[in-house]
């Protein structure tokens, strides 16, 4: 029979290794991230600046799963560092458009062995990586239906 509050023990919570991985792999990135002079968010903003060229705020919020209050300092840090240009859409005033400037598609050079030599640090073969990028993937649809 088990106790009721078996529930609560750490070993039972699947948020728990969630939490401590997300930390974990946030903490690897931080010595390649330093030699960017980029924190782990602005890092992967540009990771989708140098995907779209140029998002509205908005949408650059929708895909990396951040809100404005955590996306406008940030955005600001990376045009004082002369990575992206920040200005009005001329369609619609209420609109920011973020566009990545030539010295931030230049950073990309320097960032594309990053996510390499991260991987040499989590140290998955191919195949559980895909698993888990899959399940990680079905449990954020899942939590933001």
């Amino acid at each position: 029979m088990t106790d009721r509050y078996d529930v609560l023990k750490l070993e039972n919570q699947l948020c728990f290794p969630l939490y401590v991985c997300a930390k974990e792999i946030v903490k690897a990135y931080k010595p390649y991230l330093d030699e960017l002079d980029l924190t782990y968010t602005q890092y992967i903003t540009m990771m989708a600046l140098w995907e779209y060229k140029e998002l509205r705020v908005k949408d650059v919020g929708n895909c990396l799963f951040l809100d404005s209050s955590t996306l406008t300092p940030l955005l600001k840090r990376l045009e004082e560092k002369g990575y992206v240009t920040r200005r009005r859409s001329t369609e619609d005033e209420r609109d920011l458009i973020v566009t990545i400037t030539d010295s931030g598609e230049a950073l990309k050079e320097r960032a594309v062995t990053v996510p390499e030599r991260l991987g040499a640090c989590v140290a998955l073969d191919p195949e559980k990586a895909q698993a888990l990028y899959t399940l990680l993937y079905e449990v954020i649809g899942n939590l933001t239906r």
